[in-house]
């Protein structure tokens, strides 16, 4: 793992902090306190990815984006076809994983995505597919694009391809 200056470290800091607080506002308005826990912590561990380890694979634009997406589609369709919430959240994780690998967008966060689609409760579920669009894709693009924009700061570009 390479090191980060302490400017970079600032930058990611604060957007870290921005970019949650950001999707948290707006989680919020969409699921009101129900769900909200689980979504802000898939939202929250990509932050710890996309900030602190902007060069990973795991950290790149397709797999927050991709994978989230992915993981969300996966996991209403195992509460929407499978009656059994246990078997439909167990399987939630590595059919998503399975998806995520083939469209190669793997961004480990995105089980927790998966099993909020699940277990998320009765505002979560009444969204249906509407889940993809908001919260889920709605977090990624916040906290990419203040990715994105805090890269333009940074000594190095948190998405350039290695």
């Amino acid at each position: 793992m390479s090191e980060i200056s302490g400017k970079e470290l600032t930058f990611s800091i604060i957007g870290a902090f921005i970019s949650t607080l950001i999707a948290s506002f707006f989680s919020y308005s969409i699921l009101s306190e129900e769900g909200l826990p689980m979504i802000l912590a898939s939202t929250g561990a990509s932050a710890m990815l996309i900030f602190s380890l902007p060069h990973a694979a795991v950290s790149q634009p397709w797999n927050l984006i991709g994978g989230h997406l992915v993981s969300a589609a996966v996991g209403v369709s195992c509460y929407l076809f499978i009656d059994s919430e246990i078997l439909a959240s167990s399987l939630a994780i590595p059919l998503a994983m399975m998806f995520m690998h083939w469209l190669r967008c793997m961004h480990p966060p995105g089980g927790a995505t998966a099993i909020t689609a699940v277990i998320g409760g009765a505002n979560v579920h009444a969204l249906g597919y509407g889940f993809l669009v908001l919260p889920v894709f709605l977090n990624a693009v916040i906290l990419l694009s203040l990715a994105m924009a805090i890269g333009t700061f940074r000594d190095t570009n948190p998405f350039e391809t290695r």
